[in-house]
């Protein structure tokens, strides 16, 4: 074989392999795309209803002792945003929000005191989840001035969401949620051809704080 057949069968090769890799990245996202559809859908669906039921929340506590009264959720609300990928336009990503309030009455005022680094860590990384809006103050030995611990007042009240980020190359999705189970981050990904009613369901009983198989 001569050297330019050698060339022409290489560049054979390498457009083919190419082509493959263009109709498995068109098939992952289309794939990814469907799978965003149903979500959207899905969690449309599921804010109208939880609008109406105002379900009761997990237990949050700021330090991990001293409890919040019992919480609801409510004014739920789903946002979506789209971008261009390979000159179409996709999913960017899908976003449901919610409020977490006292169940009965206004949010109130509450006090927690912390001392130990670990604890004053803890409590203002909860603090800006949401945000929890609050205030703080130094308290100092009155005679010493040294720094015996740090008071937060704080409103109880914060926010919860819902993040679903879709990577379109790899057919996946990932979710990101917010004091979803009390305070805290939750993170996992679906394969977007594995995200189907019954996975939704399960995120759903997440968010409502009932036994789930979601994570």
């Amino acid at each position: 074989m001569s050297f330019l057949n050698q060339l022409k069968s290489q560049a054979h090769a390498l457009q083919s392999q190419q082509g493959r890799q263009q109709h498995d990245l068109e098939e992952s996202t289309a794939q990814t795309e469907v799978a965003c559809r149903m979500v959207l859908s899905y969690l449309e669906d599921l804010a109208r209803h939880l609008n109406v039921i105002e379900p009761a929340a997990a237990r949050f506590s700021l330090d991990g002792r001293l409890a919040w009264p019992a919480m609801k959720l409510r004014e739920f609300r789903v946002d979506a945003r789209r971008k261009m990928l390979r000159s179409r336009e996709v999913f960017d990503y899908i976003a449901m929000g919610w409020r977490v309030v006292p169940q009965i009455g206004e949010p109130v005022s509450g006090t927690v005191s912390v001392n130990f680094p670990p604890d004053l860590e803890r409590v203002q990384s909860r603090m800006a989840m949401g945000p929890v809006r609050h205030e703080r103050k130094e308290v100092r030995h009155p005679d010493k001035n040294t720094l015996l611990a740090v008071e937060f007042e704080y409103i109880t009240e914060t926010r919860g969401n819902v993040q679903v980020t879709p990577d379109h190359d790899q057919a996946s999705l990932a979710f990101r949620l917010l004091n979803a189970s009390g305070f805290g981050i939750l993170n996992t990904a679906w394969p977007a051809a594995a995200v189907r009613t019954e996975v939704l369901d399960e995120l759903a009983r997440l968010i409502v704080s009932k036994p789930n198989r979601f994570m």
